[in-house]
């Protein structure tokens, strides 16, 4: 049996068409069922439905052979124990830098400076504001985001940005890009040992679809 992590969401909807190259479709859908083992119509597949940030843990420690998961998530947790064999091209966004509309970023961020910064990325936060020589008093938060620089509970905040629809719609404004993110393939390395074939017959269908989008794209 492969056991495959996803995450709800925009991930998981994205990876279904990647899973019908690979002739394997999830037979429920997840927004109507209380299951978090999902059964697919191959037989030795199934989903795992977990949190986003849990993703990578899974796959580290067996309880999935692979996943699909955010570069954010990825770096964020690290990469012990996994392979990456593949940039999915899906769930395309960035990881940025935002803050209110009349905050005056660029005199805050000086060398030598301190602000404080709200985000769920505290080691890729810590990171990139190191790497400009600010100091930076980090809070972690997990969602809402968008609040703490309109409520006073920091200067700014690192989070993931697609459209920025939301960020306009609370007054506030991206002011750095720090990377861009899209999907992973992580498979456990033991996994791919033991089960190599249907595990690279996976990786294989999901690099083909990959990269013909990428050239139709192109």
């Amino acid at each position: 049996m492969i056991t495959l992590a996803l995450s709800k969401g925009r991930i998981f909807e994205e990876t279904l068409p990647l899973l019908a190259a690979a002739g394997v479709e999830v037979t429920e859908d997840p927004d109507r069922s209380r299951k978090l083992i999902l059964a697919t119509t191959h037989p030795e597949v199934r989903v795992v439905l977990v949190r986003a940030s849990d993703v990578p843990t899974y796959v580290q420690y067996g309880g999935a052979d692979l996943g699909v998961t955010g570069l954010d998530v990825l770096l964020e947790h690290g990469n012990q124990g996994l392979y990456q064999p593949l940039d999915l091209r899906i769930a395309a966004c960035r990881l940025s830098v935002a803050v209110r509309a009349d905050y005056d970023y660029a005199s805050a961020v000086k060398q030598g400076s301190r602000i404080k910064v709200a985000t769920k990325y505290v080691g890729l936060a810590r990171e990139f504001f190191a790497g400009k020589g600010v100091h930076v008093d980090l809070i972690k938060l997990y969602g809402s985001m968008e609040l703490a620089p309109l409520t006073g509970l920091a200067d700014a905040i690192v989070d993931l940005v697609s459209t920025g629809n939301t960020l306009k719609a609370n007054d506030l404004v991206e002011v750095e890009r720090i990377m861009d993110i899209s999907a992973r393939l992580v498979v456990n390395q033991a996994a791919l040992k033991i089960k190599q074939a249907p595990i690279r017959r996976l990786i294989d269908a999901f690099a083909a679809v990959t990269a013909e989008r990428f050239a139709a794209a192109s």
